[in-house]
């Protein structure tokens, strides 16, 4: 399955599971009923934005909307390169790489992405339904991350922990791509852990 196939498809079950209309994941999440339904039909590619308001609002991390449902009833604890799913912002050109193995019960996620140098991407909202601890690690070059109104210069092999309950924005202001990891995991929002 492609990526926007993908992508409509795990929306449009989420939010069927849920019991949302369009209208109702529309109020929850910000996006516009109309982006929605183009994105279950896979008539646009919505941003890293749009997907992080829609996780939220579904009460799933960006990760888990963009890594797909097991591909059997076995849980499979190996996921090779060739089967990691693998998605690029059309805003921003960044491409992020779910590195977990899918089905497995596990409560840590990890991402790898690629940011393009000169790009940025903010995320505005708090994740209301579930409290996200994630680290930010460097592997190569070098970047900004601002977390409320803090800002950290990270690089190569520095290490950035956060809970994503604020506005946080990625920045690549060099000249050369960073590429960073991603480890997160989630609580129901009644069990805040710091």
């Amino acid at each position: 399955m492609d990526i926007d196939a993908l992508i409509a498809k795990r929306v449009r079950d989420l939010r069927k599971v849920r019991g949302y209309t369009l209208d109702e994941l529309a109020d929850s999440s910000g996006v516009s009923r109309s982006m929605i339904s183009l994105i279950e039909r896979q008539e646009t590619s919505p941003t890293a934005v749009v997907l992080n308001k829609l996780a939220d609002a579904l009460g799933v991390t960006l990760a888990a909307l963009l890594s797909g449902e097991p591909q059997s009833v076995q849980e499979q604890p190996l996921a090779r390169l060739s089967d990691q799913q693998v998605w690029k912002d059309p805003a921003s050109g960044y491409v992020r790489r779910h590195v977990s193995p899918s089905g497995f019960a596990s409560p840590l996620e990890l991402v790898e992405v690629i940011f393009p140098p000169g790009e940025s991407v903010a995320f505005e909202n708090v994740v209301r339904n579930v409290v996200t601890h994630q680290q930010v690690w460097v592997l190569e070059g070098e970047m900004e991350v601002i977390v409320g109104e803090t800002a950290w210069q990270l690089d190569t092999g520095d290490c950035l922990a956060m809970v994503l309950d604020q506005r946080i924005v990625f920045l690549n202001s060099s000249r050369k791509q960073a590429r960073y990891a991603v480890a997160l995991t989630t609580f129901p929002s009644n069990s805040r852990r710091t």
